[in-house]
């Protein structure tokens, strides 16, 4: 990953408005309550920050409905889900991806919690599950 940060750790909850305070607190997170709805990922997230406001976030992911692939993962005790690193160029980093072995299980598309950024699914051969976001 040539100019790739980390932006956040995704975690997989039940419910964001049950346990998002709680979570915050935990961490001692800044969190303003937001949630948004991304059709396209059938979830609902919410992003909290401890310390610095460019510090990598926290992001709790809630599945839409029973048909979202989050539920599977959620049935089985959610938690810790994905990392997500930020990038220069998509296509640049899913072609070196697949160069090493990964598999893309969800090719680029746009995201409601980055204002329409684009971003992919990539599972590694070490059994990670890592998003990209776009810059």
């Amino acid at each position: 990953m040539r100019e790739g940060t980390l932006h956040h750790v995704g975690f997989v909850v039940a419910s964001i408005a049950q346990m998002g305070k709680e979570f915050a607190q935990s961490l001692e997170a800044e969190w303003k309550g937001e949630i948004i709805h991304d059709p396209l990922q059938q979830a609902r997230v919410t992003f909290m920050r401890c310390g610095r406001p460019d510090s990598p976030a926290m992001e709790l992911l809630e599945p839409e409905t029973e048909k979202s692939p989050l539920q599977k993962f959620l049935v089985k005790g959610g938690g810790l889900h994905h990392i997500c690193y930020e990038v220069a160029s998509l296509y640049e980093q899913l072609e070196y991806c697949r160069s090493v072995g990964s598999l893309i299980v969800k090719q680029p598309l746009p995201a409601a919690a980055f204002g329409g950024r684009r971003i992919a699914w990539v599972y590694t051969k070490q059994r990670l599950l890592v998003e990209y976001l776009e810059r």
